[in-house]
């Protein structure tokens, strides 16, 4: 059977699914999960329960059977990038209005237009932090914001409007004119902060920290600022880094700074961890060929060289498989 309309659809019910979703459902809009297994079964049992910034328990519906969503307003991607196809393919010939996707990467716009329409899709990046438990809780424990715009640069009503919902909800949000620019600025920063945390698996600060690491993550960003020109694409400074500025600036000064950074870090959030870290530790699989291994394909179709992407990137492949 399938169920009536719903203001928003939520694929994925991990930490930014979950907070998401468990904001939007206690300030009054009509949510549905779509999660499965054990996951779904603690939402059916204990509801999104929330803990950090929020401290709440909210009952939320749940769908294991994504052909049973037949509508929504709004759809809003938050499964791992490696799960997008099999996720969107039972949602083929639904009528949803809006789609958006906060998931890592590039391509994930691409993989949504497949399916519901690019007409239809708006560009995302969340800014926001946080980790499920094994208990099924979920730690809240970073509300910076949550981007949206269209993927022509426009700022349209429905971004505006979706965007409100969210931060009326909780969930600091904000429709942008220039999505595609701060999704490849993110891009730029979480390529380099994913190699890193999967190589070194120590909290975000740490690498930040350390003179060498820095190195690395500055060297990645940059090689990633390379791809985004080849783009048309201009970096910006409204990331989780000042990635343009920490690409104009000789290598000793971005160290220095992501090195003050890390020290900021320490301070406010010391026990901050990559998603991709609490992933590797938790036994699943990586977001590897869809992130890393893009980038490096476009590279290549674009006859850029990348060479420290282009060996981090079999080696964070590599860790992927042989992880415990």
């Amino acid at each position: 059977m399938s169920m009536n309309k719903v203001d928003f659809a939520i694929v994925g019910a991990g930490a930014i699914g979950s907070i998401i979703g468990a904001h939007l459902a206690r300030s009054g809009c009509k949510v549905v999960m779509l999660a499965r297994g054990g996951r779904a079964q603690q939402i059916e049992e204990d509801g999104l329960r929330i803990t950090g910034l929020a401290e709440f328990s909210q009952p939320v519906s749940v769908v294991t059977e994504p052909a049973r969503l037949r509508a929504a307003d709004v759809l809003i991607m938050a499964t791992k990038t490696r799960d997008s196809a099999a996720a969107l393919a039972p949602l083929r010939g639904a009528s949803i209005d809006a789609a958006l996707s906060i998931q890592n990467g590039i391509m994930k716009n691409d993989l949504l237009a497949d399916c519901v329409g690019r007409e239809r899709v708006l560009g995302a990046l969340a800014d926001t932090s946080g980790e499920l438990k094994p208990s099924g809780e979920v730690m809240f424990s970073r509300n910076a914001n949550i981007y949206i715009g269209e993927l022509d640069g426009g700022n349209s009503l429905r971004a505006q409007k979706i965007a409100g919902a969210i931060d009326a909800s909780g969930v600091r949000a904000a429709a942008v004119a220039d999505i595609q620019r701060l999704e490849w600025s993110k891009f730029a920063s979480w390529v380099g902060m994913m190699v890193l945390s999967v190589t070194t698996r120590v909290s975000t600060w740490k690498y930040f920290s350390d003179p060498g690491s820095a190195l690395v993550l500055v060297r990645l960003m940059r090689e990633i600022n390379l791809l985004a020109a080849a783009h048309r694409i201009e970096l910006s400074d409204q990331s989780v880094l000042p990635v343009a500025t920490l690409c104009r600036e000789s290598e000793p000064e971005a160290v220095a700074a992501i090195q003050r950074f890390g020290a900021h870090l320490q301070a406010t959030a010391p026990q901050h961890r990559m998603s991709s870290l609490q992933d590797l530790e938790a036994g699943r699989a990586l977001e590897v060929e869809e992130t890393l291994g893009w980038a490096v394909r476009t590279a290549r179709q674009h006859r850029l060289a990348l060479p420290l992407l282009d060996s981090c990137y079999p080696l964070v492949a590599a860790i992927d498989r042989l992880r415990s």
